[in-house]
């Protein structure tokens, strides 16, 4: 797979890069990354296979959360990242650990069986951005801040954000600001600093272990897919952003979800071992 991983043959660097900034705008009106539904297309407009779409998909959510995270450093005075020390550091600790063997586990599921796993992921998705619309973002603390279950729950949700993270390529995002404000009773300014702490090293990591593996070597895969798509991501998530006040967003994040749910069905469906093997 090494050896098939620096060869990439397709030239189409606009398409990328328009690709990746639709992508962008989708994210940004709707306040997440975009990587959730970039994947379903690099796997069906770009016909990567679904690991290396994985793997690609990862690589530029790690570019998109720089630019998150130079974008969040005015926040960092105003929200109360201290007041949730102890969940953020067990969230990263898990996060790190799960992204590492996470990432080396990827390669030994097989192609029949990984898209099954990218389409259960996509589904569930879907169902938190559903969910989040219809709680419109309300915090409550399923765990009170003297509860002794705190820190284990913390570290639990983190190896549960970085297993996400290798499957799909994705920050984790839509799984990290969720469980800071459900469970942990995080607002959602403060939730959303802290998803880019947290997952700034948990993707890094799984990044760090596929480089060491010997993938991100093609510097034609590099320059005609990776780039192009990553700088469209970050202007089509900054055009998002800038137009997120003018857009119905709680419309655009069920018409995305029933979007992410389609997608996740039409995936398990045509490549399912069952029609493979026919």
């Amino acid at each position: 797979m090494i050896a098939s991983e620096r060869l990439y043959p397709v030239r189409r660097p606009l398409a990328a890069a328009f690709a990746g900034a639709a992508v962008g705008i989708l994210g940004g009106l709707i306040g997440l990354g975009g990587a959730e539904f970039r994947l379903p297309v690099l796997i069906a407009i770009f016909a990567l296979y679904p690991h290396r779409a994985i793997r690609i998909n990862l690589l530029i959510s790690l570019a998109t959360l720089a630019m998150a995270a130079v974008a969040r450093l005015g926040f960092i005075q105003t929200v109360d990242l201290g007041g949730h020390a102890t969940e953020i550091i067990g969230m990263l600790a898990g996060g790190v650990v799960a992204a590492w063997f996470g990432a080396a586990y990827l390669k030994s599921i097989p192609k029949t069986h990984i898209m099954g796993v990218i389409a259960v992921l996509l589904l569930f998705t879907a169902v938190l951005l559903a969910a989040e619309t219809l709680t419109q973002g309300t915090a409550w603390s399923a765990l009170t801040a003297d509860n002794q279950w705190r820190w284990l729950a913390a570290v639990g949700a983190g190896l549960l954000i970085g297993a996400v993270s290798s499957m799909l390529g994705v920050a984790g995002g839509e799984f990290i600001i969720p469980i800071l404000i459900f469970i942990f009773g995080t607002d959602v300014r403060t939730a959303g600093t802290a998803s880019v702490l947290i997952s700034i090293p948990v993707v890094l990591t799984g990044v760090v272990r596929h480089w060491l593996t010997g993938h991100y070597r093609s510097v034609s895969m590099f320059q005609n897919l990776i780039l192009p798509m990553a700088l469209g991501s970050l202007a089509g998530a900054m055009l998002g952003g800038y137009l997120a006040a003018w857009a119905p967003t709680d419309a655009l994040r069920v018409t995305l979800a029933i979007v992410l749910a389609v997608s996740a069905v039409k995936l398990w469906t045509k490549h399912s071992p069952d029609q493979r093997s026919t």
